[in-house]
């Protein structure tokens, strides 16, 4: 600490401001006796106050980290607290409904220091719809029994029940009539047209069922598919016979084939001969509309087909 030196003889003159001289150490050189040294008062510490103070550099950083380590205690517990409180904004029933906004923007109210999420509206593409026709619904009667059964009626249960049953599965579905005009240009993960055979007896042999695609398909292999997952699964379902040479021209230059849009793969199906076959087709119809959804869920989900497309006759 640096020491002062007063003149003695001027010492009772100090209150008048004269013969007041201050040195700091290293300046006094002088060996004249006219001036001593005067130590500054020392008033020590208390004793507790003292042994408080740290005693080296060491000390001292030991002395303030408790202090450090409790401010980043209290850092983690808030940032914990701030994060714990976001995640239960996020619950399966609110995470992409309003009241999930309504939160967040109530909590970022109460703590503006946290930044509210940007919504991005990201534009949705509707899935595409199946299509089922119903075979000359609103057009005209199609064949005709003697008792005044009608193509038209069977083909409409048998649609709608279809309709139902994709739908049930989650699909959005279109039941569309024989000339419908939403078939121009018509835009599906595949179509299909119900029709049943002739109600006249033929013979014994005139029962069972045919599939056919467009003949000029754009996508053969697509069609082809189709064809095959319809035929198999229908088989399976109903148990009634296929006959894949006997598609008529009437069925694979069928007028909606040309209609579509050239990606929809489309099919006809006759279910089954009104004469021999009419017990299961009007009776037992929910059946026969199983028959045709289990063939259009095979192409859609892409699954195996054990049946293998035969080669036409010549």
């Amino acid at each position: 600490m640096p020491r002062a030196y007063v003149k003695r003889r001027g010492a009772e003159k100090l209150s008048s401001g004269t013969n007041l001289a201050i040195i700091y150490p290293g300046d006094w050189m002088s060996d004249d006796p006219l001036f001593d040294r005067v130590e500054p008062p020392f008033e020590p510490l208390p004793e507790e106050e003292e042994s408080l103070l740290p005693e080296s550099e060491e000390e001292e950083q030991e002395y303030h980290q408790p202090f450090r380590i409790w401010g980043s205690v209290q850092s983690i517990v808030v940032t914990a607290f701030l994060l714990a409180s976001l995640f239960t904004l996020f619950t399966p029933n609110n995470l992409f409904s309003g009241e999930m906004f309504d939160r967040i923007f109530q909590a970022w109210q109460a703590n503006p220091r946290i930044s509210a999420p940007v919504q991005v509206n990201t534009p949705v593409t509707p899935a595409l719809p199946i299509g089922i026709v119903s075979g000359h619904y609103k057009n005209d009667s199609g064949a005709l029994c003697p008792d005044g059964l009608t193509e038209e009626q069977v083909n409409l249960k048998i649609a709608s029940l279809v309709q139902q049953k994709l739908m049930a599965e989650g699909y959005t579905v279109d039941l569309l009539e024989e000339f419908d005009d939403r078939l121009s240009q018509y835009k599906a993960l595949a179509l299909v047209s119900i029709h049943a055979d002739t109600c006249d007896f033929i013979s014994n042999e005139a029962t069972g069922f045919k599939v056919a695609a467009a003949i000029h398909s754009v996508y053969p292999d697509k069609a082809t598919r189709l064809t095959l997952c319809m035929a198999d699964r229908y088989a399976q379902t109903t148990g009634l016979t296929y006959h894949p040479n006997a598609a008529s021209e009437d069925m694979t230059y069928y007028h909606a084939f040309d209609e579509i849009h050239s990606t929809t793969t489309a099919v006809i199906i006759e279910t089954g001969f009104l004469n021999l076959d009419r017990q299961i087709l009007t009776e037992n119809a929910d059946l026969v509309a199983q028959g045709i959804v289990n063939g259009l869920l095979c192409f859609i989900r892409n699954e195996n087909v054990t049946l293998v497309q035969p080669t036409p006759l010549p």
